[in-house]
């Protein structure tokens, strides 16, 4: 498969990309700035692009099999203001369709996930103040998916309330909306496993027009 991958220059996103090209797929890379990436594979293409201009997801995306949204809800380290991925989320929608590709993986929170029925992780008492404001970015962005994607097939995947490098075991459980938490109540997958969950829904589809998570 061809996927377009924006955000490509984010951690997340570096074990997507390594994930797909270790399983034979082409990537096109998509940051806003294309010399501070570099590409040390013939099947890896960087291109700068711009996810929340429908008309740019549209030319870039144009005959590949699907999209994956890896973009950042945090200020780049450059100052540069974090993106509003409501924003992002309309214009990726937008661009799909125009382009005609009929896949959208997004690269989610764990904020919105449920600790106990309708009680979102981010109202929760104890919620660090310090990510309420990406939090709320990101579970703004799985509502306009949740309303406004029409016919576009789309998966928003959510990690477990922690995310960070490790190591990839190639194991991890799979839900809907509910937190995932092991037996010891922590809810963790690394970068590398999270990958591997990104590119099994995308080869075999689980949860079309839902959200998932993956966690250990």
């Amino acid at each position: 498969m061809k996927l377009v991958l924006f955000g490509a220059g984010g951690q997340v996103a570096q074990r997507i990309a390594r994930e797909a090209l270790d399983r034979g797929h082409e990537v096109v890379g998509v940051v806003r700035n294309a010399s501070s990436v570099r590409s040390d594979n013939e099947r890896l293409t960087i291109v700068e692009g711009d996810a929340t201009d429908p008309s740019s997801v549209a030319r870039i995306s144009k005959g590949t099999d699907a999209i994956v949204s890896a973009l950042s809800p945090r200020p780049s380290p450059s100052g540069r203001p974090a993106s509003s991925l409501a924003t992002a989320a309309r214009a990726l929608i937008e661009g799909a369709t125009r382009a005609g590709v009929p896949r959208l993986i997004v690269v989610g929170g764990a904020g919105s996930l449920e600790v106990a029925p309708g009680v979102r992780l981010v109202d929760a008492p104890g919620f660090p103040e310090e990510y309420k404001a990406e939090s709320l970015n990101q579970a703004d962005a799985l509502a306009v998916y949740r309303t406004a994607a029409g016919n576009l097939d789309w998966t928003y995947i959510s990690p477990g309330a922690e995310i960070g490098p490790g190591t990839r075991t190639g194991r991890y459980r799979s839900g809907d909306d509910a937190l995932l938490v092991d037996e010891n109540g922590k809810s963790f997958i690394s970068y590398e496993d999270y990958a591997k969950a990104v590119l099994d829904e995308i080869e075999h589809p689980t949860h079309p027009r839902a959200r998932m998570t993956a966690a250990y």
